[in-house]
């Protein structure tokens, strides 16, 4: 299977840059994380989610090789930002399945 699923996200908040840095920091201390001042990307064992910063959204892109796999990198990615950005209860990740 060389061919990855994938679905993206992207989120309006002010507060991107925060919330990638402590997703990354987050899941670091049991797998395999890395970030900048502008992307990141979080490698589980079933996919991964990359993460890019803009002024005023957070994107996400969300790659498994199978839908089982891309389901579960979502709903990971998708309930632990919640967790992190309680401030901001509105704040929608609405996934959007493609290549």
């Amino acid at each position: 299977m060389d061919t990855l699923m994938k679905s993206s996200a992207t989120v309006l908040t002010e507060h991107g840059h925060r919330y990638m840095v402590q997703l990354c920091k987050h899941f670091g201390h049991k797998i395999p994380t890395e970030w900048n001042d502008h992307e990141g990307k979080i490698t589980f064992a079933m996919g991964e989610v990359a993460l890019r910063v803009a002024p005023e959204t957070l994107m996400l892109v969300a790659s498994a090789p199978d839908a089982e796999g891309l389901a579960r990198v979502e709903q990971i990615a998708d309930s632990h930002l919640k967790r992190f950005a309680f401030r901001e209860p509105d704040l929608a990740v609405d996934w959007r399945r493609g290549a």
